[in-house]
């Protein structure tokens, strides 16, 4: 009785194929169910996060909405949370943008539902009570042109305890003298960090209150983060760009 084999490179062919698969259907997983990277194109929540970081976003923090899910599973008709737990104020939360619950915002959740919040003189009001700020050394980077540019930093301390950084130029303008906002039940109340330079919640035809089915998950980690204006992929710049002291920075 004969026995009839693959052909050695049919057999090595299709083992990698296996192996290709396998990887995808683990990424596919891991992405939808664990973390997710995200990128910064934007400096508003500098000195936190800067144009250029790259950070894993936990998604099983706050349970999972038809928003934790990429294309096309996002488009299944359920709404709240699975296995939901409410973010922390402090937390650094992606989300997506209420006006079209498709373009992924990266803010600090500042406000809890049934808060009440206000911006008065650049200082942050929770509940009547003015949030602790105590002045840092000035937040420097590069213009354009290689010329040095300061912003005023402080240190503020929300209720709970939680600490960050914040920065801001002016005490004037709209951003810094704000009415008085109530977040609604089952919303939050996102700001960024670099204040004067964020569109976020005081803006209620931009962003406004976020819901929360609409939060995707917290960040995390910056595994990864290149001077801005340099592409990622150029790794024979990464010597001179990549900015290695904040790689792994926990958030």
């Amino acid at each position: 009785m004969s026995v009839t084999t693959k052909p050695a490179a049919e057999t090595s062919w299709l083992e990698t194929v296996k192996v290709i698969v396998q990887a995808l259907i683990l990424a596919l997983l891991v992405r939808t169910f664990l973390f997710q990277p995200f990128n910064i194109p934007s400096g508003s929540m500098k000195s936190t996060l800067l144009v250029g970081d790259y950070l894993f976003v936990s998604k099983y923090s706050y349970g999972f909405s038809r928003f934790s899910f990429p294309w096309p599973l996002d488009q299944v008709n359920f709404s709240g949370r699975v296995w939901g737990t409410e973010p922390k104020r402090g937390d650094v939360v992606v989300f997506k943008l209420p006006k079209d619950n498709s373009t992924d915002y990266i803010k600090r959740v500042i406000g809890l539902p049934g808060d009440r919040i206000r911006v008065t003189q650049g200082v942050l009001h929770i509940n009547g009570e003015p949030v602790k700020l105590e002045p840092l050394p000035p937040f420097v980077e590069k213009d354009y042109y290689g010329i040095d540019v300061k912003t005023r930093a402080f240190k503020e301390t929300l209720p709970g305890g939680v600490s960050h950084t914040i920065l801001k130029r002016e005490d004037g303008g709209f951003q810094n003298n704000t009415p008085e906002y109530v977040v609604p039940a089952g919303h939050y109340f996102m700001m960024g960090d670099n204040r004067d330079n964020s569109q976020d919640s005081r803006f209620l035809d931009a962003v406004g209150y976020v819901p929360y089915e609409n939060l995707i998950g917290k960040a995390r980690v910056i595994f990864f983060s290149i001077d801005e204006g340099v592409a990622p992929w150029q790794v024979w710049n990464w010597p001179m760009d990549v900015r290695w002291n904040r790689l792994f920075g926990l958030l």
